[in-house]
């Protein structure tokens, strides 16, 4: 008789746990669209180093050239060089997407900790006018705003879209601020004359700053997409600013001339750029939302 022949009731086989496979570095993380921005961001940023020629200089004689050799992404309808406007106009654009970022996310860090330290009629007052600034469409202020402002350049674009999308951080900041209130170290440091902003930032900011940061990024591409948006109608910037969306407002002429080249590259490197700034925020959320589960 083996020992096979007899089988004790509830017995189980216990194997043993193979090691689970360790997860490489790069996995589940948006590095082929970090990559990318980094590369687009260095090329603007350092665009004297990478321009073949003036980008605002209007060679009469070349206008609406096809991409060759002297000119590798052509010339637009004015005679100006598509590659060196490329990358000195992404530093407009994105110049104005980071400053109205950081304008946006200053003003709802401030309305947003100050309603959620607030009395409660006072963060009624100050939600129901965050809602109503929150229910009329962006770009009807922001045109609104620059109206009042006059003529469009980087730092007029860049205030009037701050000040237009700085709602959504706010009501997170106020959420966040209203649980951690009345922690005992934010007590603490009150009892002992800690000023507003002190405590803001000592002890509120630490707390919140990882629940807007994918906000914040996703910020910076909802500008960019207003300033080209603008410039597309007319009333951003003017032609004499180069920016990704000064160059796709001459797509009216482009598609005329069949000059497929002034549409085509501003819009792959806009349309690329944003779609590496929306991997990048995804990512920040799905991890803020991973660590908040763990909790």
């Amino acid at each position: 008789m083996t020992d096979t022949a007899f089988e004790i009731v509830g017995q189980r086989d216990i194997q043993e746990e193979q090691p689970s496979p360790k997860k490489k570095w790069y996995q589940g993380k948006p590095v082929l669209s970090a990559g990318i921005l980094a590369v687009i961001l260095i090329g603007c940023f350092f665009a004297e180093a990478v321009m073949t020629k003036d980008p605002s200089y209007m060679d009469i004689l070349n206008y609406n050239k096809a991409p060759d050799g002297e000119f590798l992404f052509g010339t637009d309808t004015m005679g100006r060089d598509v590659f060196s406007m490329i990358w000195y106009g992404g530093r407009i654009s994105l110049t104005i997407g980071a400053l109205s970022t950081l304008i946006s996310t200053v003003v709802a860090v401030v309305i947003g900790a100050f309603s959620g330290a607030a009395p409660q009629w006072l963060d009624n007052l100050l939600m129901r006018f965050t809602e109503i600034f929150l229910g009329v469409p962006s770009l009807l202020l922001v045109i609104l705003f620059q109206a009042i402002l006059g003529k469009a350049n980087v730092l007029s674009l860049s205030i009037v879209i701050g000040l237009t999308g700085w709602t959504s951080i706010a009501k997170v900041v106020r959420t966040e601020v209203r649980q951690i209130r009345n922690s005992e170290y934010v007590i603490a440091s009150r009892c002992m004359g800690g000023r507003f902003f002190h405590i803001l930032w000592k002890h509120l900011a630490p707390n919140f700053v990882s629940s807007i940061m994918f906000m914040v990024i996703m910020n910076v591409r909802s500008a960019i997409i207003s300033e080209s948006t603008l410039s597309f109608m007319g009333i951003g910037l003017p032609l004499e600013i180069v920016s990704w969306g000064s160059m796709l407002s001459l797509s009216e002429k482009a598609l005329m001339t069949n000059s497929w080249w002034i549409i085509l590259i501003p819009g792959i490197f806009l349309v690329g750029t944003l779609l590496c700034l929306t991997n990048i925020g995804n990512y920040m959320r799905k991890h803020v939302n991973r660590k908040e589960s763990n909790l």
